[in-house]
């Protein structure tokens, strides 16, 4: 009996030793540590460490700037402009410049800046977005306001835009610019209104009653279409502040195209009237107050050109300046409270109502003059546009 138990016990010792061995042979050796490292590697790929967002639908605003920027990229197309320039020993250089512009009709005729076609007997291409070429034709011309109107010829139908209205726009009004700036086609960029009204010198030129957005506009962007949330052309961009963009871009209300339109369709008969030859000073209702003027608001004539259609008329500019706060203010000069019967209740009413006048079209100034009301009427002569 005894001679069993000591069986058993040795039996049970050898296997714990047994054991004991096996475990510690199996946690050494190099089997069990690629099993552990492929064990854990498994189990990290099945616990990622990055948290996974669930897919999310477009925002009603995101919809509606993917459906406007569908539309209105087909009618935006990229224009070069190639011009014949001397060098420094007298060579001749082609000389190249480029931008954007927009149709405005399905048989080809593009709006877009002056300044991007300008040059002397220029040869301008046009890009569609469909990445066709075409030769373009200028056919009018404002230099005045920076616009010029080119036509391609083809045998199709193109996409072209709706223009929109400039008249009654407001600060904080979305908008959409797109162009080719730096040459790269098709770009979209979003923003608002900034300010109306904004006036701006460009070396000899004077552009005026511009809108100012803070829409993205760089180089390449001149030309193109400066959309409402509805899709349609309020104004052109032209222009920015500063050698690139930095926040402050310019746009000419679509109104001011209007004209030269208008010359086109009827072969050059509708003349644009030429600017009436006086400057001004917006005056709002509290500085009209405090310089005890009649109306609510109005125009301070602070210059008559010599020998301009206002001139003519008899309208009288400034003669000497005051002082108000910290203002100098010309005075001695007519105040326009009306303009063609319109209250001049903001800085934009004399420019909108000039953007619809043809030469030989007349222009009705209701004036305060030494504390008496009169009425004078200016007769518009004919702008420079040319018809090609």
């Amino acid at each position: 009996m005894r001679q069993l138990l000591r069986s058993s016990v040795f039996r049970s010792i050898c296997l714990a030793a047994f054991l004991a061995g096996a475990f510690v042979f199996w946690t050494t050796s190099s089997l069990f540590n690629f099993w552990h490292q492929t064990e854990n590697f498994s189990y990290r790929h099945q616990l990622p460490y990055w948290t996974q967002a669930q897919a999310t639908g477009l925002t009603s605003e995101e919809q509606s700037n993917i459906d406007i920027y569908t539309g209105a990229n087909q009618a935006t197309v990229n224009i070069t402009s190639t011009v014949l320039r001397r060098g420094w020993f007298l060579e001749v250089m082609p000389s190249e410049a480029s931008g954007s512009g927009f149709l405005i009709d399905t048989s080809g005729r593009i709006l877009t800046n002056h300044h991007v076609i300008r040059g002397n007997a220029p040869q301008i291409e046009v890009t569609l977005s469909d990445k066709s070429r075409h030769k373009a034709d200028v056919i009018a011309v404002d230099e005045a306001n920076d616009l010029a109107l080119l036509r391609i010829h083809t045998d199709r139908d193109l996409p072209s835009l709706k223009l929109g209205k400039s008249d009654h726009l407001k600060v904080g009004q979305k908008v959409l610019a797109i162009g080719n700036p730096f040459g790269l086609d098709g770009t979209l960029t979003t923003g608002v209104i900034s300010s109306l009204g904004r006036s701006i010198r460009d070396g000899e030129s004077f552009l005026e009653d511009l809108i100012q957005t803070d829409a993205a506009i760089n180089p390449g962007n001149s030309g193109g279409p400066l959309l409402d949330s509805a899709g349609s052309v309020i104004g052109i961009n032209t222009a920015i502040i500063g050698p690139g963009n930095i926040g402050i871009g310019f746009a000419m209300p679509i109104s001011r195209a209007i004209p030269l339109l208008e010359y086109e369709r009827t072969g050059g008969k509708a003349h644009q009237a030429s600017h009436p030859g006086f400057r001004t000073l917006f005056l709002s209702g509290r500085i009209v107050r405090a310089l005890n003027l009649s109306g609510e608001a109005g125009y301070l004539v602070t210059e008559v050109i010599h020998g301009s259609a206002s001139d003519q008329a008899g309208l009288v500019g400034a003669q000497r300046e005051v002082v108000l706060g910290n203002y100098l203010i010309p005075w001695g000069g007519d105040f326009i409270t009306h303009i063609d019967g319109r209250e001049a209740t903001h800085r934009r009413v004399l420019s909108q109502v000039l953007a619809l006048k043809h030469g030989g079209d007349s222009l009705e100034l209701t004036i305060v003059r030494n504390e008496e009301i009169q009425k004078i009427t200016i007769a518009l002569q004919e702008k420079n546009a040319r018809w090609r």
